[in-house]
Order: C-alpha cells, then structure tokens, then sequence
C-alpha cells in the first residue's frame, strides 16, 4: 500500500467506525435508519453453540504478567457451520484486588486495525484507573483481520511470492512508482484527479487479490458479533466495555445489536455513526484543522522556545511553506530513513506527520517543533521519524489453541507470520466496508471545494484518501441513528479540542443513546481515558466499577 493510501486511512482515521458525525438525533431510528436488533438469542442457534460453547485455555504470555489465548469465531455468520473461521489472540491482565473482583473488562485501542492482545502487552492495561484494575481482568483481542489474526488482512504480496515476481515484471512495477510529480493535497487538474483515481484503484485492487476471501467478513457488525462470542467465551453474563476512538463504533454496534448484554459501556473518542462517508471527512478534517491552529497558538505552552516561530502566524506559515514545498519536490531525509526509498517526504507525508502529532500534544508538540524547525532548514528527517511506529511481535502473543477452540474450528490453520502492513490494511478495509462510497468519481470531485472551505488541505486531502473505498466491496451498513432499545446507561466521553473525532461527535452520540450520559474532557488532543486526568478517571472508574451515573452536563 503507498503512503498516499497510508494518509487517506489516517484521514479516514475513525471513520465508519471512526466516524465523525457531526449529527444530533433521538435515540429511536429515523426513516431508513438501521433495524432494531433481533431478540432472538444468537447462543440458542445450533450452528452457533459450539463458538457460544469455547472456554478459553489461558496460558503465560511471551510477557511477563499477562495471559494468553485463543477464541475461534465464524468467518461468515451467515453459513457458521461451514469450517471456515478467525482464530483471534486474546490477551489478559489479572486484577489487582482479586478478593473484590468484579469480571472482565474488554477494551478496543482504536484504528481500525489496532491489535489489542498486543497493547495489552505493551502495558495498556497502565491506562486503566487503579480502582478499574483492582476490580477488573482488563482483556485486550485482535478484531477479525487485525494485528494476529488467522487469518489477517494484507494488501501486500507474500514474501515468496514477491521472490519469485519475474524480472521484467519487477522493472514494469518500478517505473510505474517512479512518479512523474507530487501529488497535489488539492488535485485541481484533470491529469491529477486521473492519477489519484488511478492510484487508488491499484491499492484495492491490491487488497482484493491478496486479502480478497476475508475483505466481505472485517466489518464492524461482525466484529461485535465476535465479541459477544468473547464475552461468553469468558464465563461473562453481560460485557463490562471500554472503547476508544474506533473502538466507540465497535461498542456502539455491540449494543445496538445485544443491548441487554451490556453491563456498563464507556465510549471515549465518539464516532457518530449517522454521517455518510462525506460529512464524515468534512467534521474530522475540520477537527485536524482547528487542531494545528490550537498548535500554533498554543504551542508555547508546551514546546516552549522549541515553537518553530515566534508567533501563531509564523507557525501556521511555516507549516504552509513545508507543504507548498513538498508539492513541487519531496522534502530531503537521510538515507536511514523509512522516507529515503520514495526520494523524500511530500505534501502527503508532511501533513500526516503534522496531523499524527494533534493526538498527544503533551507527548508530540515539542519534538514536532523541533521536526519542522528542521525541515524548514532543509532536512525532514525528524518530521519522518515522527510516524515511525514500532514493530510489535504480534507471533510472540500466539499461544496453542484450547481443545474447546479446536472443537469449534474444524481445519483451523497455523497462523502465518502477521504482515507488515496488517495496520493500515485493516484500517483500510473496515473504513471502505463500513461506509458506502459512491462507485463514481464525480461526488469526490464535487466535495473538493466544500472540503477546502471547511479545512483547507485537511479536507481536500481527507476527500482524495477516500478514493480507495470506490472500488472496495460494499458492505451492508448505512448511516444511522443508534438503535438500542433496552440498553443500560452509556456513558460517553468527547474531548472539546479532539482532532479525529471532534467533540461534537460525542455530543451526538451521547443523545442517541437511551439514557445516554455525556462526560466533556476541556482539554486537546484525541480521547481523555488514560491520558492523566484525575477527574476523568475518577468518573469513569467510579461508572465501571460502581455503575455510578454521570450527572447532566459534567465537566471535567
């Protein structure tokens, strides 16, 4: 996948499942909304009992403190019966208190495409308050497709298979990614706009030839199907659950589709699933905007005499000058850098660096000063390093299967070695499969100029991104209005300065929800859980572990 397609994801960063609504509405569906969920007990289903039946076999993970397994899952829940299946990691942090135990709690980190068995490793559980985890298994698993899932979505070719690429082949591929320019973050011209069709259309079709036999099953829906399995899987009556970002898309879908399985909910970084694929890309490119500006005029009160100028308007046109120079001609990097195989960083690279930041700027802002200060002196280097993540060993995580998993799997394989570019594969697939795109090129076209009036490059290069989704298998989600008659309270958290899912998401939500509680985190960057607030984890610790209800209009 190209990095143009990496920048779309990161655009798309939340939709459908990330979505960015900016929509308010009651919580009962309106014309053309979503079904009510069925009452009918999916465990009751004979073709399902043996998934409803598994116990998950624990075992020591590769890192010390947590435990490990596997839960199996039908690949199609329509045809359960048929052999083919997901075998999914799952991953666990004791509680700290075990003579107060309450049960689990399940958490999605994000993406789409974020492995939460991994995370757990990572320490994701630290994220978590100390009354949560004192009460609380915190259990992180890798959605269908995702991170070390068997089998995982790729859009890359195999190892092998890249080996044995014929010769004049490989030279036929290589110069048709020597680029005759940059693309543009706004392709006015007829020559562009076909190129960024072009360009868009290879990486699916990439995805389909070396994903194509999962791509129709990733989805979100079945996703929460998947963890109602999980749920049962681990002894739970009802799912205590925590999602952030992409992660609220996930438990929204949970609790539309089994509302009297939820027990407590918490949905941080909302995504409003009511906005079609283009109010989606104009509410989160706005948000990345206003984002940088909140950078610019407050980047002194982190960064300090780090700020790459002197005033916000200093800021804002130095990030501007780095992306008009990016357009002519990539930024230089050094030669180690993940950058240096494309000859540098352009206009696409920059602003993904630059938007990636909005998410922590306690963590972000001051070496992103430091990166575009050095930029602008003529080496991106830094700007680059910014987007590097590290590389998880997501085979470390395997563990063997449980003669439960086993009983239910009939031909389940050995898990393959998780691609390299599992991350934005995923991200990818579950966007496009979630929200329906126009087949068309001309609607992209055509939300060009509303998307450059709204946020500028945020918006035009948020609307080229979602290119990819028009030649994407279609999936059977539309926007809606929440449905979940019977639900317990949600309780959602949005955070005002929120660059991916902007705050006006999780005001939305929160009114669709029956009985739906709002918790507003004042502060910037993406998400408020975990990031240090006292208040925010009093209120939310105090919501899972005692089912204490936030008052109307809570501010943290």
């Amino acid at each position: 996948m190209n990095r143009a397609t990496r920048a779309t994801a990161t655009a798309l960063a939340l939709l459908g499942a990330l979505s960015l609504t900016a929509c308010t509405g009651g919580g009962l569906p309106d014309k053309g909304a979503a079904k009510a969920p069925a009452t009918a007990d999916p465990a009751s289903r004979s073709d399902l009992r043996p998934f409803y039946g598994q116990r998950l076999a624990w075992t020591d993970c590769a890192t010390d403190g947590y435990e490990c397994a596997r839960l199996t899952v039908p690949l199609d829940y329509a045809r359960p019966g048929n052999g083919r299946t997901f075998v999914l990691p799952v991953a666990r942090a004791a509680a700290t208190g075990p003579g107060k135990r309450i049960g689990s709690l399940v958490f999605n980190p994000g993406g789409p495409g974020a492995a939460g068995a991994g995370s757990l490793e990572e320490g994701m559980d630290e994220a978590f308050g100390a009354a949560a985890r004192a009460r609380f298994d915190i259990v992180g698993f890798d959605p269908r497709g995702v991170g070390g899932s068997v089998p995982a979505l790729t859009c890359e070719p195999a190892e092998e298979e890249t080996e044995e690429e014929p010769a004049a082949e490989e030279a036929a591929a290589a110069e048709d990614e020597t680029p005759d320019g940059v693309a543009p973050l706004y392709p006015r011209t007829e020559a562009d706009r076909s190129a960024a069709a072009a360009g868009a259309r290879t990486a699916a079709e990439d995805c389909e030839k070396h994903s194509g036999p999962i791509l129709r099953h990733v989805g979100t829906d079945d996703a929460a199907r998947d963890l109602d399995i999980l749920r049962a899987a681990l002894g739970e009556r009802k799912l205590t659950y925590l999602g952030w970002s992409y992660g609220t898309s996930l438990g929204t879908s949970y609790a539309e589709q089994f509302p009297r399985r939820v027990r407590a909910m918490v949905l941080d970084g909302a995504i409003d699933p009511s906005l079609d694929w283009r109010q989606r890309v104009l509410s989160q490119s706005a948000g990345f905007r206003r984002s940088v500006d909140d950078y610019a005029e407050r980047c002194a009160e982190i960064a300090g005499d780090r700020c790459p100028g002197r005033t916000p308007g200093e800021i804002r046109a130095l990030i501007e000058r780095l992306y008009q120079r990016a357009e002519r001609e990539p930024l230089p990097v050094a030669e180690d850098s993940s950058y240096a195989e494309y000859g540098g960083m352009d206009a696409t690279a920059v602003l993904d660096a630059v938007s990636m930041a909005m998410y922590t700027p306690e963590d972000q802002w001051e070496p992103l000063s430091e990166a575009l200060r050095e930029a602008d002196r003529g080496d991106a280097t830094k700007l680059g390093a910014l987007g590097d993540e590290e590389e998880t060993g997501s085979e470390d995580t395997d563990t063997t299967e449980g003669e439960e998993q086993e009983d239910a799997s009939p031909g389940a394989s050995e898990p393959p070695a998780v691609p390299d570019d599992n991350g934005d594969a995923a991200l990818t697939a579950i966007n496009c499969l979630d929200v329906p795109h126009p087949r068309s090129v001309r609607p992209y076209w055509d939300a060009l100029a509303p998307a450059d009036k709204a946020a500028g490059v945020y918006g035009t290069a948020g609307v080229t991104a979602e290119l990819t989704c028009r030649d994407w298998p279609s999936g059977e989600r539309r926007p809606h209005k929440v449905a979940a008659e019977g639900v317990p309270p949600v309780l959602v958290v949005g955070t005002t300065g929120d660059p991916s899912t902007p705050y006006a998401e999780a005001v939305s939500l929160a009114e669709q929800f029956p009985a739906g509680m709002l918790l507003t985190y004042e502060g910037l960057g993406h998400t408020a859980y975990g990031r240090g607030d006292a208040c925010v984890t009093a209120k939310v610790d105090a919501y899972l572990v005692e089912l204490e209800r936030v008052a109307p209009g809570a501010t943290c």
